[in-house]
């Protein structure tokens, strides 16, 4: 087995959703599509929460973070398959897959921290309508978005260190179009248990 380890991986092999060339071409713009659709209608709520001062509101606050860690989130993976399919390449460099995984976790963790955020605004607005505007300050939400942007950093650059501690196989092909976490850790040849526990925990407690 340690015949087989690559000390210095430069890249991996991505090997999408489909290698047959007509499907190529309608997933490309089935994709870019649905991508256009998420950011354009996410810009659109973003910008009419800042411009209507009717929507200056914590629920509205919340939902306008949401809506800006949804592009994000869609940007971190979809635009590098666009262009692989595009460019006929499948190969993503090793810097390029960590730097990935992180943001996609980064993002998909603050979307999980914010709804429960969201869920407790209303929670608040619900049970204890009386004390609403008093629970639910300006100083409290940006406490709230603070601590879900903390949370969500700390994930992900746990789960991007603990890779770094990984030996690969010469085997570098990712059943994904994306650097997906667990798939990057089978490829792994040295111990995985750490890597194994974290993303169990993390899912867990999440």
């Amino acid at each position: 087995m340690e015949g087989r380890n690559q000390t210095h991986v430069t890249e991996f092999i991505l090997l999408g959703l489909s290698d047959q060339g007509e499907q190529q071409s309608l997933l490309f713009w089935l994709f870019l599509s649905m991508y256009l659709v998420t950011f354009t209608g996410n810009l659109l709520m973003i910008l009419a929460i800042i411009m209507d001062s009717r929507l200056h509101t914590p629920m509205y606050f919340f939902l306008s973070n949401l809506s800006f860690s949804d592009i994000c989130f869609t940007s971190t993976t979809v635009p590098k398959m666009l262009l692989n399919i595009q460019t006929q390449s499948r190969a993503i460099s090793y810097e390029g897959c960590l730097s990935q995984m992180y943001f996609f976790m980064l993002f998909g963790g603050l979307d999980h921290f914010l709804l429960t955020v969201m869920a407790y605004d209303r929670f608040v607005a619900i049970c204890h309508p009386l004390h609403y505007m008093v629970i639910i300050n300006p100083k409290f939400c940006g406490i709230l978005l603070l601590g879900s942007w903390i949370l969500s950093v700390l994930v992900s650059l746990l789960h991007d260190l603990l890779i770094l501690r990984l030996s690969f196989c010469t085997e570098l092909e990712i059943l994904h179009f994306f650097c997906e976490l667990k798939q990057v850790i089978q490829l792994a040849c040295s111990d995985r248990f750490l890597n194994d526990l974290a993303v169990y925990l993390a899912l867990g407690c999440i």
